[in-house]
């Protein structure tokens, strides 16, 4: 035992005098490249004295980093992690000057900005050899890991020998793209899973309403009652809801929470990462509900800032990920644009910005903070991974850019499944979507005007000039004329102006919604055909619309669709009319969105071509999700085969309601009754 106790200790010191040597000589470098770094005075000195000072530098600079630097961390924990992640070249860079001026012969001199730069790359280098040492010994390994965990491991009470859950979502892969990329070679630590038999793959439909908000909710809270789209209106309180703005992401969870009567999923030592939601975590970082209150020891997250920021090499290596994956934005639209790809949207602006931060900040501090709690010991993660789904919105579900984006996705996993081999506690990494999506070009680019601009002409009321010159522009219009002149030709009312509230018209994907806010209730067919007689035949017999839902005074509600279809809500079963191409599940998808308090007057689906799986996004995106319609209601669950089956043989995984009912009794088969099951779910565990 003692000899192996030097052992190590003789191989750390060996890592520690590398890690110092390479550290030395990049100072070095460094000095002789930038002017304003000098490691001798102003008189000159012998090459040795140099030698000395980048040795002394470089040593006071590492033990500042490994000795001040957590601390400084710890004090600026209640910072938001973007900011922290700026802070973090500014503290270094005074690390380093305090560094130069700790060598008592007042040797060595950089600008402040210098010093940020010299500090930066010293860090990165240091990080990197002293990994590169680390991983040829698995003890070391092991430790280094160890080292990431936060206080509650080290101070806190034993870790269970139960086993711990890893929920990783990937957002806005679907089941099908997942199997693609399998096929590919693009995501090997998936496929090895899969094919060593330790992991069964299930695919589950979303409900109408196929986007993270809906999809999220339902999953970690048990609840998505009453989430008809991604942004709808509510009369009653006459504000526009969005799911990921933070004050709408608070009362969201708090309906939740009140309708399914239990606090999430995550309510025992639970930890929530990059979601909309908390899941009933104690532990959160980049959660978006708790971005409106304020932050607090409560609230704050040691677990992601910590084990992220507590070594500077990683913000520098964020930092650069960040700027090439600009670059790579910036090149791959050029491309793009240059083939005249289509179909295409708008890429410029703060996107660049945009996607780096979706796929490599937000990447790089959650799977950081993952790592940490499952070093933690933490009986429960959900995390969230965008990256995927913000490139496919904008480059297309099945694009090379998303390809890439699928390869880095698969290294991280690889990643948290080598972290769990080090974990004080077995860990069971379940992977999951939240829904899929579907290609095709957009509304407006196809026919040349919004859904709005369509509501607009239909009502009578003034459009722009460009949409008006537009074939479905001219066909509104004069269905409008139509319909009016048949309205006094039989005796009703002429049509006077009448100061209304103009419609509200809203997109979530290839789902519109549509409200008229100057009546407080949900506005039924009959009431209207008298308001605006052209409206719904106009919507419904447009060749970019799938179908329409309105409540029917006569039928409760109804489906409308081109040519006249009006189907009754309690007849979709065996009549779907234009609900057909949207396959198995659209009629329930569609009555039970029919019986959310919210939703709107008019809900509109686009069109869907069963064939290719294309429907038209009502937003600027190539590739979209928010409705009925394609690869989008078609995320995937993949889970150990240690666990038990989440559907019995034949049946179908529906709804995110039912996901949270599967993974909630997959924690209470690990950890017992401490995981409480849902009111009236006794029966379907059994």
């Amino acid at each position: 035992m003692r000899g192996v106790r030097w052992r190590r200790a003789a191989s750390q010191v060996g890592r520690s005098v590398a890690v110092w040597a390479v550290s030395t000589v990049t100072m070095l470098v460094l000095a002789g490249i930038l002017p304003d770094f000098r490691l001798r005075s102003e008189d000159g000195d012998s090459a040795t004295d140099i030698a000395v000072t980048a040795a002394f530098g470089a040593g006071a600079f590492g033990l500042l980093s490994a000795l001040v630097w957590p601390l400084l961390v710890r004090l600026l924990l209640l910072v938001p992690a973007l900011v922290l992640g700026l802070l973090v070249f500014f503290l270094n860079g005074a690390l380093l000057l305090l560094a130069l001026n700790l060598n008592p012969a007042e040797r060595g001199a950089a600008a402040p900005e210098t010093a940020v730069v010299v500090a930066a790359v010293m860090s990165a280098v240091a990080s990197a050899t002293g990994a590169a040492l680390a991983v040829r010994d698995d003890d070391a390994y092991r430790r280094r890991l160890y080292r990431l965990s936060d206080r509650r491991r080290r101070s806190g009470p034993p870790c269970p020998s139960t086993p711990g859950t890893v929920f990783l979502q990937l957002d806005g892969v679907g089941h099908d793209t997942l199997l693609d990329a399998i096929g590919k070679g693009l995501m090997p630590t998936v496929a090895r899973w899969i094919e060593d038999g330790g992991h069964r793959l299930t695919p589950w439909r979303t409900d109408w309403s196929s986007q993270t908000g809906a999809s999220q909710l339902g999953i970690l809270h048990g609840s998505n009652h009453d989430v008809p789209a991604f942004r709808w209106y509510e009369k009653d309180t006459r504000e526009i809801v969005v799911c990921n703005r933070p004050t709408s992401a608070v009362e969201l969870q708090r309906r939740a929470v009140r309708y399914a009567g239990h606090d999430g999923l995550l309510a025992v030592d639970g930890a929530s990462r990059g979601n909309l939601f908390s899941g009933g975590a104690d532990e959160q970082a980049l959660v978006l509900s708790i971005a409106a209150r304020r932050r607090s020891r409560e609230n704050r997250s040691r677990d992601g800032y910590f084990a992220y920021f507590s070594d500077p090499a990683n913000a520098v290596r964020t930092a650069l990920s960040f700027i090439a994956e600009v670059g790579r934005e910036i090149g791959q639209s050029t491309r793009a644009r240059l083939r005249g790809q289509r179909p295409r949207v708008s890429r410029g602006g703060l996107y660049p910005l945009v996607r780096a931060f979706a796929t490599v900040v937000e990447r790089d501090v959650v799977v950081a903070a993952v790592t940490g709690d499952m070093l933690a010991g933490r009986t429960a993660v959900y995390a969230d991974l965008v990256a995927y789904d913000e490139v496919a919105h904008h480059s297309g579900p099945a694009s090379r850019d998303t390809q890439k984006v699928l390869e880095r996705l698969d290294r991280s996993l690889a990643l948290i499944e080598n972290v769990a081999e080090h974990a004080p506690r077995p860990y069971r990494i379940v992977v999951l979507s939240d829904h899929g999506q579907s290609p095709g070009e957009t509304f407006r680019s196809r026919y040349g005007l919004t859904l709005g601009d369509l509501v607009r002409a239909g009502c009578g009321m003034p459009v722009p000039r460009k949409a008006e010159r537009t074939r479905s522009g001219a066909e509104a219009r004069a269905a409008v004329r139509a319909a009016l002149r048949i309205r006094v030709e039989d005796g009703g009312e002429r049509n006077r102006p009448q100061r209304r509230e103009e419609p509200i018209v809203l997109a979530s994907g290839n789902l519109g919604l549509i409200s008229f806010p100057d009546v407080p209730h949900r506005m039924s067919k009959e009431e209207l055909d008298a308001r605006h007689p052209a409206l719904l035949p106009t919507l419904a017999n447009h060749p970019g619309i799938g179908f329409l839902l309105v409540r029917s005074e006569e039928h409760g509600g109804v489906v409308l669709g081109a040519y006249g279809a009006e189907i009754p809500l309690a007849d979709l079963d065996h009549n779907p009319g234009p609900l057909a191409p949207f396959g198995e599940g659209a009629a329930d998808a569609v009555r039970r969105t029919h019986s959310f308090p919210h939703a709107a007057d008019i809900m509109v689906n686009s069109f869907h071509d069963p064939a290719d799986g294309e429907v038209l996004a009502f937003e600027e995106q190539i590739g979209s999700h928010g409705g009925l319609g394609g690869a989008q209601g078609k995320p995937f669950l993949l889970s150990p085969v240690a666990l038990s089956a989440p559907v019995r043989h034949g049946e179908a995984l529906v709804g995110a309601e039912q996901v949270h009912r599967v993974l909630r009794r997959w924690l209470r088969e690990a950890n017992g009754p401490q995981v409480p099951l849902q009111s009236g779910e006794e029966e379907r565990a059994a």
